[in-house]
């Protein structure tokens, strides 16, 4: 019984010692607890609450209003993107080692303020997920969507209340990078059947995301290795892991979407292929077996379709035979 009690006095010590005083009182950082019921909350909807909801209804047709959120979305991405640019990463941040400067310098805050930007980013694309959910595209909310977007917003809170800056603020510039062109894709694929000849690159969109990944975790396991300017190395392990994750799960859709489906793809032109190879050939061994003649009674005769005129005429020129 004095466990919980135990804990949660180190942690307030914890967050007392180490946290960034300048967020207090900001939009959702009092504490993690906010942030971690939104995130639940986010995964029972579209888990439960709203397939249920849609069960018996028709999906709604949302074309308009996807197209302004995905233009919205690419914006606001543009923003954080430059923002965390102008903050720091445009400005002499280092790529090696940064640290976070914990003063009210106007670049400082500006990092800050970009930051808290980028965690608040996290909530707003909970809406990627509600709208499949009323258009009934249930196929997109696999485990790979839902973990994604329900761990990411507690995930950062973390980062934005003890280090909203420095090392690990390159997470946010380069993912804010490639929602831009995410979004942009998302917002033409949006707009009807006739654009889809310009969105023929969505292989690579998910190419460019896993690469995304993969700059993530070797830039944060820099630290593990060496750690010039004393970033705090728990980062480093934390965001790297994240890296591995996410670079895992999309490894795996990757390969469902289009590896293998490739493969199936390439197996049935394949198949295709030798039965047209080889069952021409052994045509006369179907007559024999009377095959073929059940073939062209049901219309069919050497894999084409035969008209009702040509099966009504074959029946009456066996009937005239007999």
């Amino acid at each position: 019984m004095d466990l919980i009690p135990s804990l949660y006095n180190k942690y307030n010590e914890f967050v007392e010692k180490y946290r960034d005083p300048r967020v207090d009182g900001w939009l959702l950082m009092s504490g993690p607890l906010p942030s971690l019921i939104l995130c639940l909350s986010y995964v029972y909807i579209v888990r439960h609450a709203g397939p249920k909801f849609m069960e018996h209804k028709q999906p709604y047709q949302l074309r308009k209003v996807l197209v302004i959120y995905n233009a919205l979305q690419m914006i606001f991405s543009a923003f954080i993107f430059y923002e965390l640019g102008m903050g720091g990463w445009f400005r002499g941040y280092s790529f090696r080692c940064q640290p976070v400067d914990y003063s009210n310098d106007p670049m400082a805050l500006r990092m800050t303020g970009a930051c808290w930007w980028y965690y608040f980013s996290k909530f707003t694309e909970f809406f990627d997920t509600f709208f499949f959910i009323l258009r009934k595209k249930s196929e997109h909310v696999s485990t790979l969507h839902v973990v994604h977007h329900g761990l990411m917003p507690f995930s950062v809170w973390f980062g934005m209340k003890f280090t909203p800056g420095g090392h690990s603020s390159f997470f946010g510039f380069l993912n804010s990078f490639v929602h831009i062109v995410m979004y942009f894709y998302y917002m033409v694929a949006a707009m009807g059947p006739q654009y889809q000849k310009y969105i023929w690159w969505k292989r690579y969109l998910t190419n460019f995301q896993m690469v995304q990944f993969v700059f993530i975790f070797a830039h944060s396991f820099q630290l593990v290795a060496s750690n010039p300017c004393n970033y705090p190395v728990f980062y480093g392990w934390f965001i790297g892991a994240h890296g591995i994750l996410f670079f895992i799960l999309f490894s795996g859709y990757y390969s469902r979407e289009y590896l293998k489906k490739s493969g199936r793809k390439t197996a049935k032109g394949t198949i295709k292929s030798a039965l047209d190879t080889t069952c021409i050939p052994n045509q006369s061994k179907l007559h024999q077996n009377g095959v073929g003649e059940m073939a062209q009674m049901n219309g069919y005769a050497n894999g084409h379709v035969m008209s009702n005129g040509d099966v009504g005429m074959k029946l009456r020129s066996r009937t005239a035979q007999s």
